[in-house]
């Protein structure tokens, strides 16, 4: 009787062995025909390159695409809390929609006009403030030898400035600009026609997905995607919160402080505080130095109370605002909001964060367990 399992595993042992000699015969006569094997090699290759190019042609509308289903799933917990009370979701839809309108429409009239006023204040203040630099206070405490790298610095400067090629590239950036703001606008309604399509068929497209597995499996796909779409749907909420708190504390210190271009630099804040974890520093350096060109003392106040602010947004806002989002190591951050813009640019920034959560969450939940069932 113990006979019969021993011949057994030694067949399938021998067929083992056997065919490994079979694959080296195949390997070996793709080799006899070169030419043969050259052509499909080379069918292969082209195959790829001509996927390759018909990905980049369409690699803009891939963007609109992800971006429109990032945004679907960070609205879906609105639309999902409106129904908990007792809001059919179709209206739900529309009600974030009408909100998300309302603030587009106050931002157009109360936010963008004093912006653009700004900007053009600022561009004008430029070269006056360059011409007063060593009429300043700050200027006449410096050493004689940092007065006079100071002054070839600013010659170097308006050289720069006024060099024809300088002028040609600006006159060719204002240009860009204004190209790339009506791509904006355009590219913005097609972004918002996916997000209210997607929104609309999330619930569907869930079902269709767990579908696809087999029964036994569905239950633990329908949690895991349930629990990484609230995730994603919490940091991207999270961050646009964090953003908005960031823009308004801005505001107010410039306005506190007596420093210039306040709605512009809440602007500026918003969009940079975007970036996961970096942002606010990178702000911080950033218009603290702007400040250095009004007056040293308010810039050193400025530079204290948001660092202030900063203490208080890692310890007791952000907490708060990201406690259901999972909680990612601060290099794997910085790792993925890298390689977010080396592919997509700032869109690749925003949604890295909610990549790298859903990658940790999948890891956590079902490679670990795989791995630790392995003895």
């Amino acid at each position: 009787m113990t006979d019969e399992p021993e011949s057994s595993d030694a067949g399938v042992t021998a067929a083992v062995v056997d065919e490994r000699p079979r694959r080296f015969s195949k390997v070996l006569a793709g080799l006899d025909h070169p030419l043969a094997t050259g052509f499909l090699v080379t069918i292969g290759v082209l195959g790829a390159i001509v996927l390759g190019t018909a990905i980049g042609s369409i690699s803009t509308i891939l963007v609109y695409i992800i971006l429109g289903m990032f945004l679907a799933i960070g609205l879906d917990p609105i639309v999902r809390m409106l129904e908990r009370h007792k809001v059919k979701r179709g209206a739900g839809i529309a009600i974030v929609f009408g909100g998300f309108a309302l603030i587009a429409v106050a931002f157009f009239v109360f936010v963008l006009p004093p912006v653009v006023a700004q900007i053009v204040q600022l561009v004008q203040a430029i070269p006056e403030a360059v011409e007063n630099i060593p009429q300043s206070d700050w200027f006449s405490r410096l050493t004689p030898d940092a007065q006079v790298a100071v002054l070839g610095a600013l010659e170097q400067i308006s050289a720069w400035i006024s060099a024809p090629s300088t002028l040609a590239a600006l006159g060719g950036g204002v240009l860009a600009v204004g190209v790339g703001f009506v791509a904006a606008i355009s590219a913005s309604f097609v972004v918002i026609a996916l997000t209210l399509y997607f929104l609309a068929s999330l619930t569907a497209a869930k079902r269709a997905f767990y579908d696809l597995a087999p029964a036994h499996s569905r239950v633990r796909l329908a949690d895991l995607t349930e629990r990484i779409t609230d995730s994603v749907g919490s940091a991207l909420i999270g961050s646009v919160i964090l953003s908005s708190i960031n823009a308004a504390v801005v505001f107010v210190l410039h306005v506190v402080i007596q420093l210039p271009f306040p709605a512009l630099m809440a602007v500026i804040a918003f969009v940079v505080t975007l970036i996961p974890l970096f942002g606010s520093v990178i702000f911080w350096i950033f218009a603290s130095i702007i400040a250095l060109f009004t007056s040293p003392q308010q810039a050193l106040i400025f530079f204290i109370a948001y660092l202030v602010y900063i203490q208080i947004e890692s310890y007791v806002v952000s907490p708060r605002v990201m406690n259901k989002a999972i909680e990612i190591p601060a290099a794997l951050v910085l790792i993925g909001a890298l390689a977010g813009g080396a592919l997509a640019g700032i869109v690749g920034v925003l949604v890295a964060l909610p990549v790298m959560a859903s990658i940790l969450l999948i890891i956590r939940e079902v490679v670990v367990p795989r791995q630790n069932l392995k003895v």
